[in-house]
């Protein structure tokens, strides 16, 4: 059996809304649906909660997660890249638990509708694939082959990609996908080798989520749609 460490990194100091982690989502802090979710999975060895804040650290534990240690001042600045800070809560949990794992399931604690058949389809295509990562990604609105332009002078803009063939629909370009953040998987042997790490790594798989599993809440807005959504019942948390 792998030994799996599970990830959610919270950090306090959020900037679209205040302590966003922990505002409460149809009557429980946000955070709580990801740790319930990583709990029913039930394949991690450690369900850890890497956080800068003593409020978070406190509530994640109520809700039944660990945290075993306060993340670090330069990792909870507002431009901290994210794999430093799971490679600084694996190694971290690998001294304080004594463990070696084997890989990291990071969960984003904004993604509160994912469901556990993703959970398990993400370990299954992770462990038959043997990547250095997986993605999940869904089904993008936009397309840098047609719709998707940069600016280059003040008169003229351009496609941000080219295919090798005019494009007239967005059904007829090539097959692209966004990163919604919900799930990742990281070997532990790439989390420790490179001293830079890439955001994506050259052995990366994706997982496709649908479109309401996918949903990240990022600001009030967001917030107030998931209510929706869950009041009209087209998703359950």
């Amino acid at each position: 059996m792998n030994k799996i460490l599970l990830t959610i990194c919270a950090r306090g100091g959020s900037k679209g809304v205040k302590n966003k982690n922990i505002k409460n989502l149809n009557g429980s802090p946000l955070i709580y649906y990801t740790i319930q979710q990583a709990r029913e999975w039930g394949r991690a060895k450690h369900i850890v909660v890497s956080t800068d804040s003593e409020k978070i650290a406190k509530i994640a534990k109520t809700c039944g997660a660990e945290v075993p240690f306060l993340r670090p001042k330069e990792l909870a600045e507002d431009k901290s890249p994210k794999l430093p800070v799971i490679r600084h809560a694996l190694l971290e949990c690998e001294k304080i638990y004594r463990e070696k794992y084997d890989f990291v399931v990071d969960l984003q604690p904004t993604s509160p509708v994912r469901k556990i058949k993703d959970l398990k389809n993400c370990l299954k295509l992770f462990l038959k694939a043997k990547p250095h990562m997986l993605i999940s990604v869904s089904n993008s609105d936009k397309n840098p082959y047609f719709n998707l332009v940069e600016q280059v002078n003040r008169m003229e803009i351009r496609l941000c990609k080219n295919a090798d063939r005019q494009i007239t629909r967005r059904q007829d370009a090539p097959k692209i996908y966004a990163i919604n953040g919900s799930i990742y998987i990281y070997d532990r042997s790439y989390l420790l080798k490179k001293e830079n790490l890439s955001p994506i790594s050259d052995k990366t798989v994706i997982y496709q989520m649908d479109e309401y599993s996918s949903i990240d809440i990022d600001n009030e807005i967001d917030f107030r749609f998931v209510e929706f959504l869950i009041k009209e019942k087209y998703i359950s948390i």
